[in-house]
């Protein structure tokens, strides 16, 4: 059942904890489509991972968008008219520390009050695997309620398995499998080593290039 008052919507979460109504913003249309942005579709509150303008040579323009379930952490594909009105959700973002996983959750710590929350592995294994333990990111949140993580555009994490590296060899396109200290395995040129920092692209997960390391 999907209840409304005023300008706010309460939606059941088959069990999880929730903060009960949350605030809905007025109308915008696919043209304002960012990635990240939490809107209300079909009754659920989507985060948009990822989207597409298309204009075809025949028919009306689209939006090819790809969605997740913030409750569920179901990821589906979704098509918009081009101009479709949307209902965005507010989100705050608030900077916390990235503390340690247990049982399937991790957990994060406001460094200003130093209150911790759990988050599901359903609502940030994608992200998490780019994210370090006490490292800084944006939680963030609809109303009391944890809905994900942002992690940053570009990170840097060292290399700590790979097959030998082969000097002066920058081959083309040639790669070969790394396993990241994050556990996260990305396809890396030949030339990559064991200990190497490389910088990783987060949207893409893949690599960006090796960084200079002081001597």
């Amino acid at each position: 059942m999907i209840l409304q008052q005023n300008n706010q919507l309460y939606i059941p979460t088959q069990g999880r904890k929730f903060s009960g109504f949350f605030e809905r913003t007025p109308l915008a249309t696919t043209a304002d489509i960012r990635t990240s942005m939490v809107i209300e579709h079909k009754g659920h509150r989507m985060k948009i991972l990822s989207f597409l303008h298309v204009k075809p040579g025949k028919g009306g323009a689209f939006v090819r968008t790809k969605l997740k379930n913030i409750v569920t952490g179901q990821v589906v594909d979704e098509t918009f008219r081009a101009g479709e009105k949307i209902t965005t959700v507010r989100v705050e973002n608030h900077r916390m520390q990235y503390l340690y996983s247990e049982n399937g959750s991790f957990v994060f710590m406001n460094t200003e009050n130093y209150d911790q929350v759990s988050i599901s592995s359903e609502l940030v294994s994608d992200e998490i695997t780019f994210i370090k333990e006490g490292t800084l990111i944006d939680v963030t949140f609809i109303g009391e309620e944890v809905i994900g993580i942002v992690p940053p555009v570009f990170v840097e994490l060292e290399v700590t398995e790979s097959d030998p590296g082969i000097r002066g060899n920058t081959a083309t396109g040639a790669t070969k499998p790394a396993t990241l200290e994050t556990g996260f395995s990305v396809n890396v040129p030949l030339f990559v080593e064991k200990g190497d920092k490389l910088k990783i692209d987060t949207r893409t997960g893949e690599y960006v290039e090796r960084v200079k390391q002081d001597v």
